[in-house]
Order: structure tokens, then C-alpha cells, then sequence
């Protein structure tokens, strides 16, 4: 069952699941939600390979499943490690799409969120590629407030008061998307994409 309002819409910015504007590859990292309905947080987290550095191969690799635990030191923790997020955003705004919205990415751990436990069953993840100390880049924040207002619309159950970080739905465990992530300035972009688009 999808939950795609327009899905028969080919122009539509969301359709199967799917961002218009995203590469799209499908990561073996996913699996059915409990109920496909039920998706009602975005939550922003941030992810550099290796830590700090940007512009390389590893994240791809990571969510697809082929990342090489020995193509760099720090990666022997990874090992055999099976995870996913829903899109990336990179530092120059270009946008890789692993899951479908209405399919379940194994992105958040450990977590809760309004008195529920297991974000992934009824969140969608976005990682940015960053670290929680560096500045963002203008084509993520608007990349990302994109995303967002057409996940909004698209989603009944999701307003732009539950776009979260991985920090809030993971408190000591995650720091992610950090404090170089800024949180005013982003809403105040997704605000601006919902309402040029009720124009």
C-alpha cells in the first residue's frame, strides 16, 4: 500500500516513495514499516568518511553495503555493519536517494520521539554530509528545506514542528546534525518553500 497522494502525477515532487530530484539507488539496508501510514517525523542527521572529511566514495558504500572495513583505519568499527538513511545530501547539494519514503531505512538506533520508541517505523532520515562543528553549506540548507516542505506536503501526518535532529530523538548516544546545523535559519527556509508554494 503506498501512501503517495500523487502517485499519477508525474510531475509531482514525490512519487513511489521517490524524490524527483534525487539520484536514485536502492540500499539492501531497509525493510517494510509496520504501517506505511504511519510517517510522521523527518529527522537530520550528519555523517562524514572518515570523520571530518568530505567528497569521498565511503558513505555511498556504507549504505550500500560494500564499504571496505580495511579502506581506512577507522572503519574496522563498521564492520559488517547494515545501515541506511532515506537520502544524502553532499556539500554541493547534489542529492542520493537509498529508501523509498514509504519503505523503512535503518538510520536512527536507539531512539524515541513524543513518548514513542523506534523512530524508524514512522520516521524518514536525511543525513547531510558534514560533522557537527563545521558549517553546513548554503546548497544543503536549501536542498534539505526542499526536501522537507515537499515531505510535508506530502505526508499528512508530518508538519514542519516534527522535523528533528538525530540529537533529539537519541540524547547522549547522537550529537548529529550538531550545533554548526542551523536550526532557525532552516525553518525559516522550509516555512518560506510552504508558502511560495500556497501562492
Amino acid at each position: 500500500m503506498s501512501t503517495d497522494k500523487t502517485e499519477s502525477d508525474p510531475n509531482a515532487s514525490i512519487n513511489n516513495g521517490k524524490y524527483r530530484d534525487a539520484e536514485q539507488k536502492l540500499s539492501p539496508h531497509h525493510d517494510q514499516r509496520s504501517d506505511p501510514t504511519d510517517i510522521s517525523v523527518l529527522v537530520v542527521h550528519g555523517i562524514s568518511l572518515p570523520a571530518g572529511e568530505f567528497g569521498q566514495p565511503y558513505i555511498d558504500q556504507l549504505f550500500m553495503g560494500t564499504l571496505d572495513p580495511e579502506a581506512h583505519p577507522s572503519f574496522a568499527i563498521l564492520k559488517g555493519l547494515r545501515v541506511s538513511a532515506h537520502m544524502v545530501i553532499h556539500r554541493d547539494g547534489r542529492i542520493v536517494q537509498y529508501v523509498p519514503f514509504h519503505l523503512r531505512a535503518w538510520h536512527a538506533g536507539i531512539s524515541h520521539y513524543c513518548g514513542r520508541r523506534g523512530c524508524n517505523d514512522f520516521a524518514i532520515g536525511i543525513e547531510l554530509e558534514g560533522t557537527d562543528t563545521e558549517p553546513y553549506t548554503k546548497e544543503q540548507y536549501q536542498q534539505l528545506a526542499r526536501v522537507a516542505a515537499a515531505l510535508v506536503e506530502h505526508y499528512p501526518a508530518l508538519t514542519a514542528q516534527r522535523i528533528v535532529g538525530h540529537q533529539h530523538i537519541a540524547p547522549v548516544r547522537k550529537t548529529d546534525p550538531g550545533p554548526a546545523f542551523d536550526w532557525q535559519h532552516f525553518k525559516q527556509l522550509v516555512n518560506q518553500q510552504l508558502h511560495s508554494e500556497d501562492d
